[in-house]
């Protein structure tokens, strides 16, 4: 059913071709799905292409490449994930396993009548997107990861490899495991967490090399105490900031936090899957600063195995981990050229 939210700030949409339709608003939906319901932004005619956010973000973060692949001639539709927005956000921690994430799109892609999608990710949204077609072919004709490689599920329990990281320090995957340690920081003031973080991980904000990692925290300490203080990243605005804090500030931030904590029930899920590779038409775009290309340097490597139908590998130079945010005219060329080029 249709759903009036609090209207973001306004943006300018991206030049429609002489030779396109004329681009109706995005418009918001409220989806059937697993939880309850899934809270979907959809804009364009054509081929379905769903797009998955990660942290600590929203469909918003998609805000740019909505009508950019509305006018190349698809239907674009970017969720809220599961815990997010306005879509359900159980209780139950273990209610955020990576097939429930499955489900839920495989239910938005069936709520919109449709039999297929390609589906594309960022951040946790790449790890959903990647899990989505390794485990559901049959829905997902092909598969686009921002930012985080794909790496096949098996090898160590992920909660012994993070508690190995970082030495005296603690990564920050960990500082997220238990429940109610990072809200207790984050909830008095989101918007300047929020703020700190996508700065923190942003070109032409983040950290010196040599200074604290932000990624880490000291022993007693917060993730926050080594955020840059200043101004916000370029392809933030106030009103972005202000939209995006505003849904964390309803919602609270349990339900994103609680991904971090099913990576070990997920490990266990998707045992039948260890090595196993995505077959489907695939890409890849990574920020050239960004911190997880070094952490997953043999993930990319590895492609000619985990993605057989890789079509493109894309590092952009200068760019640090909100790749469609920073560089979008960049991430829409990339994409549409992609998607233009796959079998119908």
């Amino acid at each position: 059913m249709p759903e009036n939210p609090a209207s973001p700030p306004a943006h300018t949409p991206a030049p429609t071709p002489a030779h396109a339709p004329t681009l109706t608003p995005a418009t918001h939906h409220l989806s059937p799905s697993p939880a309850g319901r899934t809270h979907l932004v959809e804009q364009g005619r054509g081929p379905l292409v769903l797009l998955v956010h990660g942290f600590p973000e929203s469909w918003y973060s998609w805000r740019h490449q909505l009508p950019a692949l509305a006018a190349a001639g698809y239907r674009a539709v970017a969720v809220d994930v599961r815990g997010y927005g306005r879509s359900s956000k159980p209780a139950a921690v273990d209610a955020y396993r990576m097939f429930d994430l499955v489900a839920d799109n495989v239910a938005v892609v069936e709520a919109l009548g449709e039999r297929s999608a390609v589906v594309v990710g960022h951040d946790w949204g790449a790890t959903i997107a990647a899990t989505s077609a390794l485990t559901r072919p049959d829905v997902f004709r092909a598969v686009g990861l921002l930012g985080v490689p794909y790496s096949p599920p098996g090898g160590p329990r992920p909660s012994e490899v993070f508690a190995r990281m970082g030495g005296d320090e603690e990564f920050y995957v960990s500082y997220f495991q238990q429940a109610g340690r990072a809200e207790a920081e984050i909830e008095p003031d989101v918007r300047g967490w929020l703020g700190g973080f996508y700065a923190a991980l942003s070109a032409g904000t983040m950290p010196a090399p040599g200074a604290p990692d932000p990624h880490f925290v000291g022993r007693g300490g917060t993730l926050r105490e080594r955020f840059p203080v200043g101004p916000l990243p370029a392809w933030l605005g106030e009103g972005d900031l202000d939209f995006l804090a505003g849904e964390f500030e309803r919602t609270g931030v349990a339900g994103a936090l609680n991904r971090y904590r099913n990576m070990d029930r997920d490990w266990a899920d998707l045992a039948d899957y260890a090595g196993a590779p995505i077959r489907q038409p695939s890409l890849f775009i990574g920020g050239g600063l960004d911190a997880s290309l070094a952490w997953l340097a043999d993930a990319v490597t590895a492609y000619p195995e985990t993605l057989p139908g890789l079509h493109g590998s894309h590092i952009l130079d200068g760019c640090g981990h909100f790749v469609q945010q920073e560089r979008p005219a960049e991430t829409n060329r990339i994409l549409i050229d992609w998607l233009a080029a796959l079998p119908s």
